[in-house]
């Protein structure tokens, strides 16, 4: 009896020290799993922590370029308005130029008819029809808020000396201050 039950204390021993290694394994490796989800926890916290201060940080990039958006639209909105009345403006200066146009046209028709004036480039050139002296024209011309020509360029030049041909006409230089000292009537000297 004595063998047998020690044969079967051993055999109980021996179970159950494999048990208890057995044991011992599971709980280390269930002490190992937990360690390893414990630390992916940490990460996934630290990953969720980053999302959401990602996810505010695009909230409010998201919010600032809905209120940059709604500027610019206001922007916009007062740009195109500016814009439609800048271009009835420029509508209505275009009519007014046009009629002022128009008006002027006829006024140098009537004024050229009368005193025979011609137009070159910006200028408007009047010639008498009166037999005057220099002094006596150029009285006439500042009696009419005119004045002798000054003559600026050669295509001038060549513009009133083909006048000249049709019309006694005088130019505004003389020598009447200092003889041989030619000046144009503005006082500027003659350059040649």
């Amino acid at each position: 009896k004595d063998t047998s039950w020690k044969r079967c204390s051993r055999v109980t021993a021996v179970w159950a020290l494999l048990l208890c290694v057995l044991l011992l394994t599971g709980i280390t490796m269930l002490w190992i799993k937990y360690n390893n989800l414990k630390t992916e926890n940490n990460q996934l916290q630290t990953s969720y922590n980053n999302l959401t201060t990602e996810k505010k940080q695009l909230q409010e990039r998201h919010n600032n370029l809905n209120t940059e958006k709604r500027l610019l639209q206001a922007s916009y909105n007062n740009q195109t308005v500016e814009r439609d009345q800048l271009q009835a403006v420029n509508k209505n200066l275009t009519i007014e130029k046009d009629q002022l146009r128009r008006e002027r046209d006829g006024y140098l028709r009537t004024f050229w008819e009368k005193r025979k004036c011609f137009c070159f480039s910006s200028s408007l050139y009047c010639m008498s029809t009166e037999m005057k002296n220099w002094t006596e024209s150029r009285q006439d011309c500042t009696d009419k808020g005119l004045d002798l020509v000054i003559v600026n360029s050669r295509e001038e030049q060549e513009f009133i000396g083909k006048q000249k041909a049709r019309f006694k006409a005088w130019i505004g230089l003389s020598d009447r201050d200092t003889e041989g000292e030619w000046k144009w009537v503005d006082g500027t000297p003659l350059t040649t």
